[in-house]
């Protein structure tokens, strides 16, 4: 199988491959690292590149294929990991100037699971400094380039995972998502991404940005995929006590049969208040689909989810800040300008505002999963707009003029308040040929239905046979 082929498989198909011996982890891995040889220098979703390491553990891999040792769909798998993934003995710079030079002791728990599960770790993959922007934009190692526009943002802050998944640079990432991280580039580079439920996913040896709000969560092409990733990757950690007891369901299994009968509720506060007109028409058209697939569509309320964005901006600011007051005191010069001003912005919380935030968060987690007690999942947009271009600061859709990170965020960030799951599936295309993420939302701990949902419609949707221009 020619190289390019084999980068344009998906997990699922190379796993069983390499399962039958088709193809090994080696050719699968050397063709990954040819492919970033020769198109990264472009797309810059690598900050840390690992071919030597990578090339080592791919071969030991294969020898245990050799052996009959096959540890599962995800042995010998090319995938990279976001910047803010500690990695023993490999450095971590968080995006930043000021953890350049960092090499943790440590791996991460998700970096440890997924090395468990037999995946090859290419490399630490670019985002916004310190997670703190949904743009993407990194003034320090540059811009991850979106691989449907050159001039377009990759949506952050785990820009580097989702450019490089789209452009055959790995077969699925791991992102990060406080304030829509995992979900706005997954919406504008054209992938999946899943942010599991608060307390699924281990943060033990993530960088945070916020405790209360972060998630770990995978990006990859397929919803199946996302499943293979979020099995390595679920379940209760020691080392974070946030985690939950919970069991973990087979996701795969759960994705098998179809969708009739199950009830899904529109939301339109908020989320369908002011979308782009391709926006709007894709997601519409994504309802009317799965309604087709026999689900039933009805429309839901919120009325009190104009209280997140208020109470996401006092905890964000207020959490970040306290993690990142040392390095302020006496190295705030390293920070990007936009990351140090967002950063300050946390010094004027007042301890008042930071409680009414979290007692805000209970108020509109329990609306949430009050309707979700009606409905087994909603539906949204992922972001109301398409990609802006890099150098965008504003973007005016239907007469309202506002700062671009406020309309990346706007659909997301409700969703790390309440920490319910949430999926975004590509939906479609704007006519400038940009992509268009739907956001599908579950009940806390039931990923498994929104990946049957998302795959169910991935099946049908009118995007699935579309790849980015740089992904040729």
């Amino acid at each position: 199988m020619a190289a390019n082929e084999l980068t344009r498989l998906s997990i699922a198909e190379a796993g069983e491959q390499i399962r039958r011996r088709s193809i090994s982890p080696v050719e699968l891995t050397r063709a990954y690292l040819d492919r970033i040889a020769a198109r990264d220098g472009e797309c810059r979703c690598y900050i840390t590149l690992l071919r030597e390491e990578a090339l080592a553990a791919a071969v030991a891999l294969e020898k245990e294929v050799g052996d009959g040792h096959y540890r599962g769909p995800l042995h010998g798998i090319p995938i990279g990991l976001k910047d803010l993934i500690m990695t023993r003995g490999i450095r971590t710079t968080c995006g930043s100037r000021i953890l350049k030079d960092w090499v943790p002791e440590a791996d991460a728990t998700v970096a440890t699971r997924l090395f468990k599960a037999g995946a090859v770790l290419l490399g630490k993959l670019n985002c916004h400094e310190f997670a703190y922007g949904p743009t993407g934009v990194n003034p320090h190692y540059g811009t991850a380039q979106n691989p449907w526009g050159r001039d377009r943002m990759p949506g952050g802050s785990s820009s580097g995972s989702g450019g490089g998944v789209a452009a055959g640079l790995c077969a699925g990432a791991l992102g990060t998502d406080t304030g829509g991280s995992v979900r706005i580039p997954a919406s504008l580079c054209g992938i999946v991404g899943l942010k599991p439920t608060y307390g699924r996913v281990s943060r033990a040896g993530v960088i945070p940005l916020a405790w209360s709000l972060d998630h770990v969560g995978p990006m990859a092409r397929t919803v199946a995929d996302a499943a293979i990733l979020l099995q390595a990757l679920a379940g209760q950690d020691p080392a974070d006590p946030s985690t939950a007891a919970v069991p973990v369901p087979d996701y795969r299994s759960g994705m098998v049969g179809d969708i009739r009968g199950l009830r899904v509720g529109i939301v339109r506060e908020l989320f369908f208040d002011r979308l782009d007109p391709d926006v709007r028409a894709a997601v519409e058209a994504a309802a009317r689909a799965l309604e087709g697939l026999g689900a039933r569509v009805e429309e839901v309320r919120l009325p009190r989810l104009h209280h997140a964005t208020p109470a996401v901006f006092a905890i964000i600011s207020a959490e970040s800040m306290a993690y990142h007051e040392p390095y302020l005191k006496t190295r705030a010069s390293e920070y990007g300008a936009d990351v140090r001003a967002r950063l300050l912005t946390g010094q004027f919380v007042l301890a008042t505002q930071y409680l009414k935030a979290q007692r805000a968060r209970q108020v509109v987690r329990a609306e949430v999963d009050g309707v979700l007690r009606q409905v087994d999942a909603l539906l949204t947009p992922t972001t109301p707009i398409p990609a802006p271009r890099t150098d965008e600061r504003e973007a005016t859709v239907e007469g309202v003029r506002e700062d671009v990170r406020g309309w990346l965020t706007r659909c997301t960030r409700p969703i790390n308040l309440t920490g319910n799951p949430a999926l975004s599936v590509p939906c479609g295309l704007t006519r400038e040929g940009l992509p268009i993420g739907l956001q599908l939302v579950g009940r806390q701990f039931d990923e498994a239905t929104l990946l049957r949902l998302g795959q169910a419609y991935e099946a049908v949707s009118p995007f699935r046979d579309h790849r980015p221009p740089l992904a040729d």
